[in-house]
């Protein structure tokens, strides 16, 4: 299965209203499990190989942080609809260092615009937008890792 596979998935999984699934191939398991109080959890369970020629160094993890927010600030976002990650990756705002971006704040995108990449295991992905509307905010910075359902961009449906 590879990641295109994996993430129809967890789409075709958040939008069914199914709250787990549960999928099991050869070398491989993954568990999602969707909720009403927050957003859909992947878990990806690899089987060790039968011949591991060196052991793989993890990347380090960068620390949450979690810093407050002011009500007002809330509150005037909550008009506004979020395109989120729909994988772990590094975020890019165009597809190379000399084009320009694929949206700014104050573009009109429509359902299916590309509005980023996501860099996934040497693997770049298109993101499109599931809405369509006006961008009023991007959310990450350029080339910056992003975590799964991370809030990319905020978009204004009216």
């Amino acid at each position: 299965m590879d990641l295109k596979e994996i993430q129809n998935l967890i789409k075709f999984v958040s939008k069914s209203g199914v709250s787990e699934v549960k999928l099991e191939v050869e070398d491989f398991k993954i568990t999602i499990k969707t909720g009403v109080d927050g957003p859909e959890t992947t878990f990806v369970h690899q089987a060790p190989m039968a011949m591991q020629a060196a052991p793989l160094a993890s990347a380090p993890v960068a620390p949450v942080v979690n810093t407050p927010v002011e009500t007002s600030a809330v509150e005037e976002d909550s008009k506004y609809i979020t395109i989120t990650s729909p994988i772990i990756g590094t975020f890019y705002r165009k597809s190379a260092p000399e084009k320009p971006n694929f949206v700014e704040v104050g573009d009109v995108v429509q359902a299916d615009s590309i509005v980023c990449i996501i860099e996934a295991m040497k693997l770049f992905n298109e993101i499109e937008s599931e809405i369509s509307g006006k961008i009023v905010k991007v959310l990450v910075d350029d080339a910056s890792p992003v975590e799964f359902g991370q809030p990319l961009f905020l978009v204004d449906p009216s």
